[in-house]
């Protein structure tokens, strides 16, 4: 059951708890009475080592800055607050880590919370039997699943839709905080809005833009206050020096998107086709026309991360404009030496890469400017392999080949690369790959996520 509301404002104060919300216009935000503080606290941008390493995305600091802040609104102020897919991958235990801060911040400072948990973990025993069962499939270019891939995963959790936040504010309406796991970006937006009687294609499309902050805004900022009504949503940056304008906004519409019309979510697809973006003033836009279209089955995403090997890296500078001339064929002579120094690498069973900055370590062969020649580049080498030791012997002989391997034309004699870093050769451990990335059937959007309540 919904019940009607006329404006419902949502004050998100950045894209990403930890990574620093700016006081003075947080607290320019919480003046305006928000119905609700909502952060994101996760992403899978930087890739699946979080989830395989049970990592979070900021540092502890990070995190006790940010909550010191909203947890001071959210007491003072009586403003609900919610947290979604914490600690960056969203498992269990980042979870139970989060809560843990806010109960050291609460005793320092008297607060008192009612707080709820909401998990993602999955259990692996019911992705086998939705396998089995043909209830699992692709999600983009994953390929199908295995049963031994579920086991080779060290963490899975299950992307939540709005459902498991709409379901802990309707039956415990006097929450104050909710700690949530893994979860769909703008999915506690709209479990709130879904409560409240506001169309699904205003508020999917409101949570898609403002969990990433003030990102929308020119120049793209952290503190954004949503207000949402039944048929259209208003943003505004509570940076003064920020605006937002149709263009931005609508820019913003296209981010993280294989179309810039459709997007695919937990329960359906949200559909951009007849959006349209009308500037109130020179600060603030409206959002109207979006649809939102529910799908037939509901699916969850099921992330999972396995380690696949061990990195050492290696990292320095050429200038010398003769061995720039032939990098590419240096560089593939490297290669040809390094395989026969190991055979793991012409195998596969070892990998070793290189990143040349300045010329095309960002866009790769899509540089459009690869055949300019700069006057210096920065060269990276990476080495994959099964164990630590393996990747450390392989990437000292590739350095020391990089940095005496003679060249046509050679003219110094002292060393083709200058290394600013010693030890040069750098370990950095276990390297991890989303080996779970799909699609699963579920009979109810809320039965994988459990709630526990709690007195903080």
């Amino acid at each position: 059951m919904s019940v009607q509301t006329k404006e419902l404002t949502i004050l998100t104060p950045a894209g990403i708890l930890g990574y620093g919300i700016p006081a003075e216009h947080f607290w320019r935000g919480v003046e305006r009475g928000p119905d609700a503080i909502i952060v994101d606290a996760g992403s899978t941008d930087p890739g699946p080592y979080l989830l395989g390493l049970g990592k979070t995305i900021v540092h502890r600091q990070g995190y006790m800055r940010d909550l010191a802040l909203v947890l001071q609104a959210a007491s003072e102020r009586r403003i609900p607050l919610i947290v979604s897919s914490a600690g960056g991958p969203g498992i269990d235990r980042h979870v139970d880590e989060m809560v843990a801060m806010i109960r050291e911040i609460s005793a320092a400072k008297g607060y008192r919370f009612k707080v709820a948990t909401i998990y993602a973990d999955i259990d692996r025993a019911v992705i086998h039997d939705r396998l089995a069962a043909g209830r699992i499939t692709e999600c983009g270019p994953s390929g199908e699943l295995t049963h031994q891939a579920i086991d080779d995963a060290v963490n899975i959790v299950a992307q939540m839709g709005a459902e498991p936040f709409a379901r802990v504010l309707r039956e415990h309406p006097d929450v104050d905080i909710i700690v949530g796991g893994r979860a769909y970006d703008p999915a506690p937006y709209a479990g709130l809005c879904m409560l409240h009687g506001i169309d699904p294609g205003v508020y999917w499309h409101m949570g898609k833009i403002v969990e990433c902050g003030a990102v929308c805004a020119e120049p793209k900022g952290r503190v954004i206050l949503a207000t949402v009504r039944r048929d259209s949503f208003d943003l505004e940056p509570m940076n003064p020096a920020e605006r937002c304008t149709p263009a931005s906004v609508a820019a913003h519409t296209l981010y993280e998107k294989t179309r810039p019309d459709l997007l695919f979510g937990p329960g359906g697809m949200l559909d951009l086709r007849g959006s349209r973006y009308e500037a109130l003033d020179n600060r603030r836009v409206r959002v109207s026309g979006s649809v939102f279209h529910p799908s037939e089955r509901y699916s969850v995403k099921l992330e999972g991360a396995a380690i696949v090997g061990h990195r050492t890296i290696f990292i320095g500078g050429i200038r010398d404009p003769i061995l720039l001339g032939q990098l590419d064929s240096y560089l593939d002579e490297v290669r040809r030496r390094m395989t026969g120094f190991f055979p793991e690498l012409e195998t596969g069973e070892a990998t070793m890469h290189f990143h040349v900055y300045g010329r095309d370590a960002v866009m790769g062969p899509l540089e459009p400017k690869r055949h300019e020649i700069p006057h210096e580049v920065g060269l990276m080498g990476e080495i994959t392999a099964p164990t630590q030791e393996q990747a450390n012997a392989i990437c000292s002989q590739a350095r020391i080949t990089v940095l005496h391997m003679p060249y046509p034309g050679q003219l110094a004699t002292a060393g083709n690369f200058a290394i600013p870093l010693n030890p040069p050769e750098n370990p950095i451990g276990p390297v991890c790959r989303f080996n779970v990335y799909h699609l699963m059937e579920v009979e109810s959007p809320e039965e994988l996520f459990p709630v526990r309540l709690l007195e903080i």
